[in-house]
């Protein structure tokens, strides 16, 4: 094989590993992205109207156990309710920031939006243990049953949307605002502010009306 074969093969070989900015973008078409993130809300929108639907059927089913007024402290739940509506404040700081070259600042919004979030499951997670203290878990009555479920569903959500941070973070550093890095910070937006929108109808639905 002459020298000349030998250099032409070596060049090709030297062109074949892909940078991985490149293999990032590859691997992300933004309509079948979009299109599958807003049917994937659609669905969990159906499920929390199914959620609260059931709720609000068993609500006074509490089989001579405790009721929501004997049970729930508003001012702890309105504590985590301003964590969150605050979060989502930093949340929409950080996308209005969002632009070349203020990578830190928009990273910085976001672990800002990890640690109220993190504090609102974390007080959460108190909240069913001292109910669950007291004997009050979800089998008790079919009122706490369908309480638990509610709640724990949307509590879930939050510790995914808390996971989806830690990523972005991570990708917001790694590949700044390319247009799939974007794209999947959209998505995570409108995913937190739904949450803040159904914990306001947690809020309302589930423990305010027990005290009017």
């Amino acid at each position: 094989m002459s020298s000349a074969t030998l250099h032409s093969n070596s060049g090709r070989g030297a062109k074949a590993p892909a940078n991985d900015h490149t293999d990032h973008a590859h691997h992300d078409s933004g309509a079948t992205t979009t299109l599958g993130f807003w049917i994937y809300l659609m669905s969990d929108c159906l499920i929390f109207c199914v959620l609260f639907a059931t709720f609000g059927v068993l609500a006074q089913s509490t089989a001579g156990g405790p009721t929501g007024r004997e049970l729930f402290e508003l001012p702890f739940v309105l504590g985590e309710t301003v964590l969150l509506l605050l979060s989502s404040f930093t949340f929409g700081l950080a996308s209005l920031s969002m632009r070349p070259g203020n990578e830190a600042v928009v990273q910085r919004w976001l672990r800002i939006t990890f640690v109220l979030g993190a504090a609102f499951v974390s007080m959460e997670v108190h909240e069913f243990t001292a109910l669950l203290h007291e004997g009050a878990g979800p089998g008790r009555s079919a009122f706490l049953s369908a309480f638990f479920t509610l709640v724990g569903t949307h509590g879930l959500h939050v510790t995914c949307g808390l996971l989806w941070l830690v990523v972005m973070i991570h990708q917001i550093g790694r590949f700044g605002f390319d247009p799939v890095v974007r794209r999947r910070l959209q998505c995570l937006s409108l995913f937190w502010h739904f949450l803040d929108l159904v914990w306001i109808c947690v809020f309302t639905f589930v423990y305010l009306r027990e005290f009017v």
